[in-house]
């Protein structure tokens, strides 16, 4: 028996680390996609192939340890194990064994870029699990169940990324209300520019909680513009307002520098972009690395050369569809 799922990356235009806080974030479900398939094994082993990332392990049937089949990976060290344990995890959540499996991810999202991988990976690892094990899940129940894996992995999660990859589209999040589809009325053209210097999100939501702990004062209302500025955000979209868009992109941007988390990488992509024509552009992720978003419409040629010139860019669609399975 063969299975297979994917489930998209996504880009926060809006809210990341505010959502953390109860805060609402706007998001966008990206055509680059994680694909799981699932077929059966050899052995009690669970075997897990990631070509893009040269990744070529064995989940241990008796104690669940993750072990390396090429040892010159760990050498090299290209052997990423916190990758491997978002599966891992996923794979144990139905509450039915899932020894003895083949599994193989093919990834078009950069790790720690910010765009969404590890969400996309669980989702469609779970997805694809669900499926293998004719198992009945609601998208709800996949989202909630994915969040609970990012969760345990990370240690400080929001719902938002795993919200997107299941359910695709222009998403409005809060945590009261869940996930809200927004119908936009214009187009949304994204250049992406990676630092290829991943972002280590669990410690960069720390480091947010830990400057909140200190200066609550002063963390707490930059919080609350946030807030603010993804409801303007919203009504803009929905209005087709793309200055406008362009204008809170920039000052989110600015605010997540004040929040500790950009870095002169990231900035000199930010600006690159916007002198190049982008109307907005802002880290988007955790920050620390990873990537920026640049919304250029009637300019993604010209941004995307710009960034080109100095990092990896590339453009990205959206998509309107989120975990197939």
């Amino acid at each position: 028996m063969k299975v297979r799922a994917s489930a998209p990356g996504k880009a926060i235009l809006f809210g990341e680390h505010a959502v953390v806080y109860g805060k609402p974030a706007i998001a966008v479900a990206v055509d680059k996609r994680a694909r799981v398939t699932i077929k059966e094994g050899t052995n009690d082993n669970t075997e897990v192939k990631i070509p893009k990332l040269d990744i070529d392990a064995v989940i241990k049937h008796e104690t669940g340890r993750v072990t390396p089949v090429n040892v010159s990976q760990v050498e090299r060290g290209k052997f990423d194990a916190g990758i491997m344990e978002y599966i891992q995890v996923a794979l144990s959540q139905l509450g039915t064994p899932l020894d003895g499996l083949k599994v193989e991810v093919d990834l078009e999202i950069p790790i720690g870029a910010g765009l969404g991988s590890s969400a996309a990976i669980t989702v469609a690892t779970l997805a694809a699990a669900a499926r293998y094990t004719q198992a009945e899940m609601t998208l709800e129940t996949l989202a909630h169940t994915a969040h609970q894996v990012e969760l345990q992995v990370q240690g400080a999660a929001s719902p938002l990324d795993t919200t997107v990859s299941t359910k695709g589209g222009f998403i409005y999040f809060t945590r009261e209300k869940g996930a809200l589809k927004i119908k936009p009325a214009l187009e949304m053209p994204l250049v992406v520019g990676y630092t290829s210097q991943p972002g280590n999100t669990g410690a960069l939501v720390e480091g947010v909680r830990q400057l909140r702990e200190a200066h609550p004062f002063i963390v707490n209302p930059i919080l609350e513009v946030m807030e603010d500025l993804a409801n303007q955000a919203r009504e803009y979209i929905i209005q087709g307002e793309e200055k406008e868009v362009g204008e809170l992109m920039n000052i989110n941007q600015g605010l997540l520098d004040a929040l500790g988390v950009n870095t002169d990488e990231l900035s000199r992509l930010v600006y690159r972009a916007r002198h190049a024509g982008a109307l907005g552009s802002k880290l988007t992720g955790a920050g620390g690395g990873g990537s920026i978003i640049a919304y250029c419409p009637g300019k993604t040629r010209e941004v995307l050369e710009e960034l080109e010139s100095i990092e990896n860019a590339f453009q990205v669609g959206i998509s309107s569809q989120g975990v197939t399975w």
